[in-house]
């Protein structure tokens, strides 16, 4: 079982010491992050907290799940892996290119580039 938990709908208040304070109640915690914009600095409104083994992870999602911080009742659960091959701008690895499509290309629909 893995040790690393999302911790979502947090209130925007919380930073990353006291999401790791509030988690260190149910052992040993290696990291504690809140997501934060990049354009402007403020929280995404959830997080990753990395418990130092999966019986503290399991105990503080048992714990913590539903719990109501600052009037949000907040979401713990073992965090999903990373799926593979995503890059910037949300694309997955398949090709989004008109290429493979003879419908599709300069010149054959106007302003739009393609009929359909």
């Amino acid at each position: 079982m893995s040790s690393k938990i999302y911790v979502g709908n947090l209130p925007y208040s919380v930073t990353d010491s006291s999401l790791k304070s509030n988690f260190a109640e149910f052992g040993s915690v290696s990291s504690a992050k809140v997501m934060m914009d990049r354009e402007t600095g403020n929280s995404k409104g959830f997080g990753f907290v990395e418990m130092a083994s999966a019986e503290f992870a399991q105990a503080a999602i048992t714990a913590l799940h539903g719990m109501s911080v600052d009037g949000r009742s907040i979401v713990v659960s073992l965090a999903r892996p990373r799926e593979e091959g995503r890059g910037s701008g949300g694309y997955g690895a398949v090709d989004h290119s008109s290429a493979k499509r003879s419908d599709i290309g300069y010149g054959t629909g106007g302003y739009g580039g393609g009929r359909y």
